[in-house]
């Protein structure tokens, strides 16, 4: 670990003590989840924290991260610890019975053995992963932007009751969102590299949401990757957030619609993931034996850190850090817990 990659805002100084955040982030989670859950008819399930690496469930996020896997003795077979939900919620719109227009959330809690560490990134992963039955009409992008709004409508108002109970945190998200795509990005600035594009994007506007990550751009390289097996590529995106303390784009969310038969395989042989289809779940879905459905992670400790203007993600969330870093942070007046 380098700490060449940390940011220590100059004069950086928490705004709330030790026992203030752990009230904050309780309000700010409670509120949040609340709020979702109504504003997107959300029915709150239990999640596995492991699943079966032949299951094909498991997120491959970006295709290079190795999940924590051990054995369990009396099932005499390894398991793999969740990167995410996006899969296994999908089987479980099905399998509860969910009518269209609705869905799920959940507590996903993951464990990303392979995370650089810095302001942003944690071994330890929390985060509401939600999922809702759309029909065959509502695969658009008109339906994913609206969703977008409805979101950051429930952020606007957490960080208003926030502010309320605690008058020292600042007022600083915009509602106005705008909506991008990568090549857009792209187009706009083509000497800057992609983190660089999303810096001058939200320093400019504030709330963007950045869409059609994962398929090649014109310069022959895609803005991020993303696994080919649950996201259409042309109608996903990640939430960012003009950060005011750290002074750079903050990504609180990643969420989109998600592939049909068609997309699923179309996307399959563009990754050279052509071996997945005869994974239970890939099986399922191009048979068109799974709902249709739209969905995403929503950072809980990102959103606390958002909210409550930390430094560090290590103020909302007790993980595991190096020594250096432990050290490094108290110099600069950022408290780890």
């Amino acid at each position: 670990m380098s700490l060449k990659k940390l940011k220590f805002p100059e004069g950086y100084s928490s705004k709330l003590d030790i026992l203030q955040t752990e009230i904050a982030i309780k309000l700010v989670k409670d509120t949040f989840e609340r709020e979702l859950s109504a504003r997107l008819n959300l029915t709150r399930v239990s999640a596995p924290l492991f699943v079966r690496p032949e299951s094909g469930l498991n997120d491959d996020l970006n295709g290079t991260e190795r999940p924590v896997q051990f054995d369990i003795y009396d099932l005499g077979a390894d398991v793999q610890i969740v990167h995410s939900l996006a899969k296994w919620k999908r089987q479980a719109l099905k399998r509860y019975g969910f009518p269209t227009g609705s869905g799920l959330y959940t507590d996903m809690n993951a464990i990303r053995r392979d995370e650089e560490l810095d302001n942003l990134h944690s071994v330890y992963v929390d985060q509401w992963d939600w999922e809702t039955i759309i029909s065959r009409e509502d695969r658009t992008l008109h339906t994913l932007q609206e969703t977008v709004k409805k979101i950051v409508s429930v952020l606007m108002d957490t960080q208003e009751l926030l502010c309320q109970r605690f008058p020292q945190i600042d007022r600083f998200l915009s509602p106005d969102i705008t909506f991008i795509t990568t090549q857009e990005l792209l187009d706009r600035y083509p000497s800057l590299s992609p983190k660089q594009r999303e810096d001058a994007v939200c320093k400019e506007y504030g709330t963007v949401f950045l869409m059609q990550i994962g398929g090649a751009l014109s310069d022959g390289k895609p803005h991020d990757g993303r696994a080919p097996d649950y996201d259409d590529w042309n109608m996903n995106g990640d939430l960012l957030i003009w950060n005011p303390v750290l002074q750079q784009a903050f990504e609180i969310s990643s969420m989109g619609i998600r592939v049909d038969e068609k997309s699923l395989d179309a996307q399959l042989s563009a990754a050279g993931c052509d071996n997945r289809r005869e994974r239970p779940f890939h099986k399922a879905l191009l048979n068109g034996e799974l709902p249709l459905t739209m969905g995403g992670g929503i950072g809980q400790s990102r959103i606390c850190m958002l909210l409550l203007q930390k430094a560090h993600i290590g103020e909302v969330q007790a993980s595991v850090w190096p020594d250096d870093m432990v050290a490094a942070c108290e110099q600069n007046g950022i408290v780890l817990l």
